[in-house]
């Protein structure tokens, strides 16, 4: 007797052959840049261990009573220690920055699927090396600098690459709320990459890289054999990214508004009203393929300068909080290294809240520069709190680190995914798809000079206390907000405009009523 088909696979059956390739291009990005994430975590969680409190491990085994760093792992063992963290943070984020720029113009030219997945291969490599400078006994700092130079340049290939898939495949109409659930990615990584390298921290800290390392490259062949580019490769219906002007949020129906609320065939996912069948069936016209923008054309791209120096600003206050968080923790609540790794997932616990808060309100208002505004204005009194009463108790430091987390995060991840997916299907491309991959480098790059210089300066500043850091934080808040000001305005003046019509419409009304009468 033959069994019923699997639930499961039933399920896959029943949907239509564009969801099912929307869904695998989501889930495959998402474990990838999961993957990414959780591979530069380990960095932060393992400096409480190249440097720990020796006095909490009773004598010196050495009889040497005069060091006092006796359990420490050379070079970091010096009272420069912290120096040598932010050099080791700027290797990779000065790398990672300068690479960006770059790898968005390779990303257009080369199959975005070759691109990610050698990307991972080589990233997974040069996170393993990190690990294996322990059971190799190095102590020499170049190693570790180069190493992460070249990891650095190697991570670039994951966002731009990630990004332009996405949004090949999805539209403009709820594309904050997709690419906010969508972009947890981020915080789910940096927690599992936490609870990884804490599982070795205290034993063996090399493997807390290499088995990071094994991770992405596995991974990275996932992608090579499944991710699919365009879904004019399947034969699948290509999404609709712009419907109506963005000049004029006003006078479109619902459908032409948002083109995923158009009833079809397609299933949930589907931004198009034409079935899979019907595309399949119908025959394709040879395209001329347009040209990959230039980095000068893509600055002047409306709101690509303004969000990408915001960027910089808000990811110089997110990364700070990533490679310095665990460390904070340690010092000021006197947590072991693990108790502060894992304590510190909590801030990106609060980042996928936050970054899918900031989508759905954006979709709704239709004001992503507004939505990141107001949330930037709000994470600079809480930063002050967190700073001040976050360490009072366990209760109130875990609900201090979420709400941190959501509002420092939330501006961060709307402007690296739908932000920059929106700017890079921009209609005054005119249909040219080549420059998602470039918008979302120079955005991205941009933010990661500012992600470069947070643990930079928290390195520099916390030797003088580090109440010095948190107004450093703040301070990058407010300019983030500033610097978007000009586009906030044009929101509002968007918004403000049919209002004035619908009111117009009314007084019109109501004076020939009374015309008539």
């Amino acid at each position: 007797m033959r069994a019923a088909l699997a639930p499961g696979v039933r399920l896959l059956r029943a949907l239509p052959r564009d969801s099912r390739y929307r869904g695998l291009t989501l889930v495959l990005t998402f474990l990838s840049y999961t993957s990414y994430h959780l591979s530069r975590k380990p960095i932060s969680i393992v400096k409480s261990q190249l440097h720990p409190n020796c006095s909490t491990l009773g004598p010196n085994p050495h009889n040497d009573s005069n060091n006092t760093n006796w359990c420490s792992w050379a070079p970091f063992d010096g009272d420069n220690y912290k120096e040598l963290f932010g050099a080791l943070d700027n290797a990779f984020l000065v790398a990672y920055a300068i690479g960006m720029f770059i790898s968005g113009i390779f990303g257009e030219r080369l199959p975005l699927r070759y691109y990610l997945s050698g990307g991972m291969v080589l990233s997974g490599l040069f996170t393993a090396l990190f690990g294996l400078g322990y059971f190799w006994n190095i102590h020499v700092l170049w190693y570790f600098i180069v190493v992460q130079v070249c990891n650095g340049l190697v991570q670039t290939t994951g966002w731009p690459a990630v990004v332009a898939c996405v949004g090949n495949w999805f539209g403009k109409g709820k594309r904050g709320l997709i690419m906010g659930i969508w972009n947890s990615h981020t915080s789910v990584g940096n927690i599992l990459g936490s609870l990884i390298a804490g599982a070795w921290v205290s034993s063996a800290w090399g493997l807390s890289f290499v088995v990071p390392g094994i991770i992405i490259i596995a991974v990275g062949i996932i992608c090579f054999f499944f991710l699919v580019e365009y879904p004019e490769d399947v034969d699948c219906s290509p999404p609709l990214h712009h419907m109506a002007s963005d000049d004029d949020p006003g006078g479109v129906t619902t459908s032409e508004k948002d083109p995923e609320a158009v009833t079809s065939n397609e299933g949930p996912l589907s931004l198009s009203g034409q079935s899979s069948v019907d595309h399949s069936n119908s025959p394709k016209e040879p395209a001329e393929e347009p040209e990959a923008i230039s980095f000068l054309g893509a600055l002047r791209i409306p709101g690509v300068v303004e969000f990408s120096l915001c960027l910089l600003f808000a990811k110089l206050v997110s990364y700070t909080f990533l490679y310095w968080l665990p460390l904070y923790i340690v010092n000021v609540a006197h947590f072991g290294a693990k108790e502060a790794g894992d304590l510190s997932t909590l801030f990106d616990v609060g980042g996928i809240l936050g970054g899918i808060f900031a989508g759905l309100i954006s979709d709704y208002t239709g004001g992503r520069a507004t939505t990141c505004c107001v949330m930037l204005v709000v994470a600079a009194p809480m930063l002050f709190l967190y700073n001040h009463v976050g360490q009072n108790g366990i209760g109130t430091s875990i609900a201090m680190l979420i709400i941190c987390g959501a509002l420092v995060n939330g501006p961060y991840a709307l402007i690296t995914t739908a932000v920059s997916a929106d700017l890079g299907t921009h209609e005054s491309l005119k249909g040219n798809a080549k420059a998602l991959s470039t918008v979302t480098a120079i955005i991205d790059g941009t933010g990661s000079v500012g992600a470069a210089l947070g643990p930079l300066l928290a390195g520099l500043i916390s030797p003088t206390g580090w109440n010095n850091v948190f107004y450093m934080l703040i301070a990058a808040d407010v300019l983030a907000c500033l610097l978007l000001a000009r586009v906030v305005v044009k929101e509002a003046r968007g918004w403000c405009g049919p209002m004035a019509r619908q009111r117009g419409s009314s007084v019109q009304l109501t004076e020939s009523v009374m015309d008539g009468k």
